[in-house]
């Protein structure tokens, strides 16, 4: 049987001990290398040649962003899964448009962490069982088989609303957008709330970075 080739990536030398033991238990899975610290990442990847990497997403010393970015371009083959305790949305957001497969949330059961290793490995994505019924889990899964970035297109929004998000990246206030659209201000408001609550945005700055990233 051919096994699963993991690399580990955890600062915490006890966790990465104990799922090193308890993924070598599994007839269909091989822990092939374990990294502690960000010396050399690539290149122990490159070595051990994995086909799933674990990565805890709260490292110190190490850009986990740039990390699941190197893999992706470096090691195609390879699956990249975060593993956190509780990942803010915008974690798992920005972990989806590098190109990570899915998430794993440190409290979860062995059968769930082991399950979601087994289903990122035959190429389906993968986010927390506690997450799925919320509406930013069906966004980011859609962005997920959509492929990389272009995240916003994966939502589904009204003629009305994509028009507001490109005037809100041109800088315009609502009042001038209302202007702009011959709509009252109050109703520019009502969309504005709708569009952030849609992509799981908190801000003006947030929805404008998220337009210009996601057409770049």
């Amino acid at each position: 049987m051919k096994k699963i080739r993991i690399l580990i990536i955890e600062d915490n030398r006890v966790l990465r001990d104990g799922l090193t033991v308890m993924l070598n238990e599994q007839s269909d899975m091989r822990v092939v290398a374990t990294i502690g610290s960000g010396n050399n990442v690539l290149l122990k990847a490159r070595e051990s040649k994995p086909h799933v990497i674990l990565l805890d997403v709260g490292l110190k010393n190490l850009n986990e962003l740039s990390v699941v970015e190197s893999a992706r371009k470096n090691l195609p083959e390879a699956k990249v899964i975060g593993m956190g305790f509780v990942p803010s949305q915008s974690d798992i957001l920005e972990f989806v448009s590098a190109g990570a497969s899915g998430f794993i949330l440190k409290d979860a059961t062995v059968k769930e962490f082991l399950q979601t290793i087994r289903s990122v490995t035959q190429g389906e994505k993968v986010l927390p069982p506690s997450l799925t019924d919320s509406l930013f889990t069906h966004v980011v899964s859609l962005a997920l088989k959509n492929g990389k970035g272009k995240i916003a297109s994966a939502v589904k929004m009204t003629k009305r609303e994509r028009e507001i998000i490109v005037l809100i990246a041109d800088g315009l206030s609502n009042k001038e957008i209302a202007q702009r659209l011959n709509i009252a201000t109050h109703t520019v408001k009502s969309h504005v709330h709708n569009i952030m609550e849609k992509l799981a945005l908190h801000s003006r700055l947030q929805l404008a970075n998220f337009v210009h990233e996601d057409n770049s």
